[in-house]
């Protein structure tokens, strides 16, 4: 209520125009409505919290909004239209804009994947587009200058995920240290820092089996390190493979595909040093360790393996990636194929 009135003063909704505003689950970090009023498009309204809604304290710079905007319009020129939403409006003072609403016949995909759903094409389609990003900005300058700062980056991702498993497991810390230090000298593309299958959005067409993607929540994008983007996204899809134990193969089968299909446009892209394809693949592995273990003993933790057992399998798996590490991700793959294939 107190945003279709906000939408009214401001203009933005006719005074005798009907509407809702309806809560939708993007996070902790941010309200999000959807508005729907009776004539006219849907649109979605958001605005950054200073606190975000988790059990433990935790906090972070409230203009970090102001990116996401900067962030998204960036991802209109690297993207096909109608992955990113276009912003309407936006109103600084208050920290908030306006988009485009997705279809309200999305799925978003981590729903698909924690009932059991591995769609292959929709793996493919996410890994050209994170693809994309990364090689779309790679080694831009003008893009380093405006995006440089980590802040908010370190604020939501490093402290409450890395720097939290290094406190619990005193015995990573060298290599929980290393891992951000690299990240700091590594700032080479546009990362998204937050790809995850709750950010990717599933459009599927009335009387059609094809379904296209919309990507959303980019608050701790930065130019920076693509191994964190990696890490981060396959920490999820390994999770989501604990989960479903049973029918690992299916969605390992879903993990190698992403890796392969993102890795082809990286040797086209034949960059040396951190983008380079072997060099990017190695690094990698740390940040998916690192990643997969604070989701268990973070500040985030997943609701989705609540027994004590998945917990550990996941801790230890995790420990020992960070202590004896494999050289690449498909070895780090094969490492838990084969630690859930002796359950």
């Amino acid at each position: 209520e107190n945003a279709i009135d906000y939408l009214r003063s401001t203009g933005r909704l006719a005074a005798e125009t009907a509407a809702t505003a309806r809560a939708l689950a993007w996070g902790v970090s941010n309200v999000v409505l959807r508005i729907e009023p009776e004539v006219g498009k849907h649109f979605v309204v958001k605005q950054s919290r200073e606190q975000l809604r988790t059990a433990d304290d935790w906090f972070s710079r409230i203009d970090r909004i102001y990116r996401e905007m900067d962030v998204m319009a960036e991802l209109q020129k690297l993207l096909p239209e109608g992955v990113v939403p276009r912003i309407l409006f936006e109103d600084r003072e208050n920290y908030l804009f306006a988009m485009q609403a997705v279809s309200a016949n999305h799925v978003v995909w981590k729903v698909d994947l924690l009932a059991g759903r591995a769609d292959i094409n929709i793996a493919e389609t996410a890994a050209d587009y994170l693809a994309m990003t990364h090689t779309g900005s790679f080694d831009d300058a003008e893009l380093r200058s405006q995006m440089i700062d980590r802040e908010v980056f370190d604020q939501l991702r490093i402290d409450p995920f890395y720097r939290r498993i290094a406190i619990k497991h005193p015995r990573i810390e060298p290599v929980i240290s290393q891992l951000i230090d690299e990240m700091s000298a590594t700032p080479v593309c546009l990362v998204h820092a937050d790809f995850s299958p709750k950010n990717i959005l599933i459009i599927r067409e009335t009387n059609s089996t094809s379904a296209r993607l919309a990507l959303v929540d980019f608050e701790t994008a930065h130019f920076g390190d693509p191994a964190f983007d990696l890490g981060f996204f396959f920490s999820h899809l390994l999770l989501k493979t604990v989960m479903h134990t049973a029918r690992a193969d299916e969605f390992l089968n879903l993990v190698r595909m992403f890796h392969s299909r993102y890795f082809a446009a990286i040797d086209r892209l034949a960059a040396e040093g951190a983008m380079s394809r072997g060099e990017l693949d190695r690094r990698s592995v740390g940040h998916t360790a690192a990643c997969m273990l604070s989701r268990i003993d973070g500040k985030s933790t997943v609701d989705y393996l609540p027994q004590p057992s998945d917990q550990e399998l996941v801790r230890q798996f995790c420990l020992g990636l960070l202590t004896d590490p494999p050289p690449s991700l498909t070895a780090t793959f094969e490492r838990l194929e084969q630690r859930l294939g002796t359950l």
